[in-house]
């Protein structure tokens, strides 16, 4: 088989976001642009040099820089621009619908109102519907390293722009923060008609993915990897057929597996889960979402089914409706059909 063009056939491969922090798509040159706009400075002389100190040894050291690039955000106009860019970017990767997550109390602690940011983010994801043609939805994520009672007071603020959100997450570091914390701020969301998904078993053990599923009800899990310690949960997995949102180039650069090669993406798409492939803070982990797609690919020697596969599952576990996924589906196995047709 040709790989040149097996590459180009995934990059035409029409594709669906569902881990993806817009914070973590602020580009260094945005960054230095946003800066100099806020009349900020920044602890880097240039963005090369900025670009060196994306070598985390951990989710930590990631997060410490992720929410220093953060402060540049001031105005519903750099929420905007932040959402635009990429937007603009994952559109020519052929991505048709994006579910973007953000962080409010991030924002907020900084004195950021909501407002200034959902509707920035908000105003951009609806140009794309009509200019670029991306669907979307937006998840507000409650940061799991503060109180769970900051995340109840997030939740209610959120709730005064239900029409424009679609569910609610959990993340930043799982370290020592169990997703029963949070049980009784995701009761509530759900009452509210909010879907809930939550980040689970990155750094977490198996037993954080069990309690997002029993007692957050989350629909998608996000990550999940370290859910092949625990044979009773992957089968419960493949059952129940449970998302996964997995990021390949991500889990590599946070020292979660120490290669690609060594990543399990393979093992739990072959068992059977519902694994799908994502960017998560593209920006610092140096990939967006076809650049993980042909890393996997060439690192795990996926074959053309395992990606067509790994497209469909992303749609199936999106929150389209049932008429926009078999849309979505039908588009990628024509994509399919004109490879099966082409010579290798």
């Amino acid at each position: 088989m040709n790989q040149n063009k097996l590459e180009q056939w995934i990059v035409d491969l029409p594709k669906v976001e569902l881990h993806l922090h817009i914070e973590g798509t602020l580009e260094p040159e945005l960054m230095f642009d946003l800066a100099k706009r806020n009349g900020l400075s920044l602890p880097f002389a240039t963005s090369e040099e900025l670009k060196r100190a994306y070598n985390f040894q951990d989710l930590q050291s990631f997060l410490n820089i992720y929410y220093e690039g953060s402060q540049v955000l001031r105005q519903e106009r750099d929420f905007f621009d932040l959402t635009w860019a990429y937007l603009t970017r994952v559109v020519k990767e052929h991505v048709r619908h994006v579910e973007i997550f953000f962080d409010p109390q991030a924002h907020m602690n900084r004195g950021i109102a909501l407002h200034t940011v959902i509707s920035g983010i908000h105003a951009a994801l609806e140009q794309a519907r009509t200019e670029l043609q991306i669907s979307s939805k937006l998840i507000p994520c409650f940061l799991r390293d503060l109180p769970p009672d900051s995340a109840r007071q997030t939740l209610e603020m959120i709730l005064d722009y239900r029409d424009w959100v679609s569910a609610v997450g959990l993340d930043s570091s799982e370290k020592g923060r169990p997703p029963d914390l949070f049980q009784d701020v995701f009761d509530h969301a759900r009452t509210e008609g909010l879907l809930t998904v939550a980040h689970a078993g990155e750094e977490g053990p198996p037993e954080y993915i069990w309690q997002a599923l029993e007692l957050l009800k989350v629909v998608r899990i996000d990550h999940g990897i370290r859910c092949i310690e625990d044979e009773s949960l992957v089968q419960h997995l493949v059952h129940t057929q449970i998302p996964l949102t997995v990021c390949p180039l991500s889990n590599v650069k946070l020292k979660v597996f120490p290669s690609l090669d060594h990543h399990n993406l393979q093992v739990l798409l072959q068992r059977g889960l519902c694994v799908s492939i994502h960017s998560d803070d593209p920006a610092y982990f140096g990939g967006y979402i076809t650049d993980n797609y042909l890393a996997a690919q060439r690192a795990l020697n996926l074959q053309p089914g395992d990606i067509l596969q790994l497209a469909k599952n992303a749609v199936k576990a999106s929150f389209l409706s049932d008429t926009e996924k078999e849309k979505l589906i039908g588009e990628i196995q024509d994509h399919a059909t004109r490879l099966q047709h082409s010579h290798f």
